[in-house]
Formats: structure tokens, C-alpha cells, sequence
């Protein structure tokens, strides 16, 4: 950032620093905050990147002894007379003025969501490029997290290529289904989807109180007829649908729903949860679709008369999704891997004819958002460090 200090001084009966920069703007730091974010060995391990000193011993009325600076860093002496020094770039990234925190904001969460329907133009990469360089990893991560979904092209037609891509971001989520799983149809099937049977439009795995955030699907064998994937923008809908019927995504936000999934795979589960099918942040602003409706459970937890209002509430949204406007429809070919935000995309499938011998396969996995994250502001920073 390359910031100058121009002046620096205490305020407030010392219990606040602002700063005047060379640029014409200033910040201001509570005395309580520089203490507790002191950079020295004794309080902040640099090796880890995290703070050593303890709440315990932190003064919450504190106040600044003596301060000095020059235009590339500040000087404080505590009461203690214990000594702290910041640099210019390390303040001004930390400014608490709200322009600055909602910029720094975008900058670790990456918040720019493209909403899309029918029109939606899919993102498209190599999937050996997506491996072997970070400037094409690097795409496809930013713009999964932008659109919602990107399509890798060129994988072979075997399995363990999601096994990969896992490697790529840091490592697979397990689940009670593996660390990865077969789509493709069985007797006696433990999962609607290892049917040939249509899905309509739902999220993987709300049976679980922490839903895998990103689903991996790799085609590596496809059937002539039938088995097309059907897509849909579930933020998109959920705008549309506030719009539409302010108190149906007032009942769907706020009513918890449960989820079930018993049955044996990688090890013999039981599970259960309760989620709010879209659910808010504290600024209301829609974080995750929580919607399965083969595992919505028979139990439902709420009083009698909440009953119908809920049902009718759902259907205006589900109906939302099957308009022609909001859904993308493609067909997977082999080699190719779809990769997709499992909290705002909910996916479905047409049917398609059983045979004497397995007509389509795809092999599935899951990664953690927080990976996925992780590995995005990696590779970020690696492609802008490259420029």
C-alpha cells in the first residue's frame, strides 16, 4: 500500500491514536485495540502469525504513555512501559472507517456474486490447465465463487480425477457416502440419486448441520437419452421470491426444517438436522439454500397451524425454480468435471432408461468452502506477486 504518516497523535485522554496520512485522509485506533494487537515477540508469534498476548492481561481502560512517529511507522510507550511499533501499511489496511473495512471485507471474502438464469453463459476451463498452472486455477476458483459454477474440460474417462482437483485446493470432504462416491444406478439403492429416476431441483447432504459448500462431479460415462442436468441460481431465486412474496421467504427463512439420512456406505449413519431452508446472515442477506426434498424428514417441528402456510410457501419456490427463465439445462459429456457452490446451487437431472449394463456414471466428491477459500486467496496472491 505504500502509505505515509504525515501526523500522529493521542486523543481522547489518551485512550484513542489518530493519524493523518499524506494522502489527505485519517483513521483512528482505540489505545484498548493497539495494545491488544502489539507486534512484539512478547505478544504476537510471527512464525504462526498469531497473538501470544492474553485477554487477561489486557488493561480495557489502558491509555498511551508517550507516542512518536515517522512517515513509515508509529512508536507507542505504555504505562507498563511496555513498547509497541506499527507499521504505516499495517494501520492503514486496519482502519475502522467503514469504507476501509468494507474494503478489506472484499478483499479476504470475496463477495461479488454474478446472478444468472437461462442465459447463463457457463465458465468453461481445461482441466489440466486448472492443475498445472495457478493463473487457471486461479480463474476457476474466483469464478466459482463469483457464478456459482465452472465447468473443467479434458479429464479422462476413468476415476479419480475428483481426487485431484481435491489435491488442487488441499483435500476432499469426507462424508458417511466416502471420500468420494459413484453416481450411477444399484440395487437396493441407499440414495435417490443412484437411481435412474429424475431429481428435481435440491442441494447434496442438508442432513448434515455443516452441508458440504462446494460438489465436484466428474461424467465418465454418459447415456445417449436422457440424463441431462438441470441447474438453477438458488440466490437468484430467493431475490425473486422476497420480491414475488415477501411472507412466503419470510416463512422459508425462518422456519427450521428437519432433515434425515439413515443407512450404511462408508460406515452405518443416523443422521439429523434442523435448517432454515434459506438461510440469512445477520444482515440479511441470503448465505446457503438448505434444500433436499428426499431427505426432508416426516417429522416436522412446528405447531399445526404453521403447517399449510409452510407447505405453501415451499411450493411458490420450488415453482420458481422450474420456470423456463431460471433454469440452465446441459448435458455432461465424458472427461467433463462440473464443479458448483453446493449452498446457492441447486442441482436436479432428468431420468433416463435402465439397461443390462451401467449406461451413465459419474463419480462425486466435496470439498469445504473454508479449503476452497483458503486456497483462492493463495493463489491469488501468487498470481498477483507473479504481475
Amino acid at each position: 500500500m505504500h502509505c505515509a504518516i504525515q501526523k500522529a497523535e493521542v486523543l481522547d485522554g489518551a485512550h484513542l491514536m489518530q493519524i493523518l496520512w499524506q494522502d489527505g485522509t485519517e483513521s483512528f485506533y482505540p489505545a484498548v485495540w493497539l495494545r491488544d494487537n502489539c507486534q512484539c515477540p512478547s505478544c504476537y508469534l510471527d512464525s504462526a502469525k498469531a497473538r501470544k498476548f492474553l485477554v487477561e492481561s489486557l488493561d480495557v481502560n489502558i491509555g498511551i504513555k508517550d507516542l512518536s512517529f515517522d512517515r513509515k511507522r508509529v512508536l507507542i510507550t505504555w504505562p507498563s512501559e511496555h513498547y509497541s511499533e506499527f507499521e504505516a501499511d499495517w494501520l492503514k489496511k486496519r482502519c475502522f472507517s467503514q469504507q476501509a473495512r468494507e474494503k478489506l471485507q472484499r478483499e479476504l471474502f470475496f463477495p461479488e456474486c454474478q446472478y444468472w438464469g437461462s442465459e447463463l453463459q457457463l465458465p468453461t476451463l481445461d482441466f489440466e490447465d486448472v492443475l498445472k498452472n495457478d493463473e487457471h486455477a486461479y480463474k476457476w476458483l474466483s469464478s466459482l465463487k463469483r457464478v456459482g459454477i465452472v465447468r473443467l474440460t479434458g479429464a479422462s474417462n476413468k476415476r479419480g480425477e475428483v481426487l485431484k482437483l481435491g489435491k488442487r485446493v488441499g483435500f476432499l470432504y469426507l462424508t458417511f457416502y466416502g471420500h468420494t462416491w459413484q453416481v450411477q444406478d444399484k440395487i437396493d439403492a441407499n440414495n435417490v440419486a443412484y437411481t435412474t429416476g429424475k431429481l428435481s431441483f435440491h442441494t447434496d447432504y442438508p442432513a448434515l448441520h455443516h452441508p458440504p459448500g462446494v460438489q465436484l462431479l466428474h461424467c465418465i460415462k454418459q447415456t445417449v437419452t436422457g440424463g441431462d442436468t438441470e441447474i438453477v441460481d438458488g440466490f437468484n431465486i430467493c431475490r425473486k421470491l422476497k420480491e414475488k412474496n415477501p411472507r412466503a421467504f419470510q416463512i422459508l427463512s425462518s422456519t427450521f426444517v428437519d432433515f434425515t439420512d439413515i443407512g450404511v456406505d462408508y460406515c452405518d449413519f443416523s443422521v439429523q438436522s434442523k435448517h432454515k431452508i434459506i438461510e440469512l446472515d445477520d444482515k440479511g442477506q441470503v448465505i446457503r439454500i438448505n434444500f433436499n426434498n428426499a431427505t426432508r424428514d416426516t417429522i416436522f417441528d412446528v405447531p399445526v397451524e404453521k403447517v399449510q402456510p409452510f407447505y405453501a410457501a415451499l411450493k411458490e419456490f420450488v415453482d420458481l425454480m422450474n420456470c423456463k427463465e431460471s433454469k440452465f439445462t446441459f448435458k455432461m459429456n465424458p472427461g467433463d468435471v462440473i464443479t458448483f457452490d453446493n449452498w446457492r446451487l441447486l442441482h436436479g437431472r432428468s431420468s433416463y432408461e435402465a439397461g443390462t449394463e451401467i449406461s451413465r456414471h459419474l463419480e462425486g466428491a466435496y470439498a469445504d468452502w473454508d479449503v476452497v477459500m483458503s486456497r483462492l486467496r493463495i493463489l491469488r496472491r501468487s498470481v498477483q506477486n507473479r504481475n
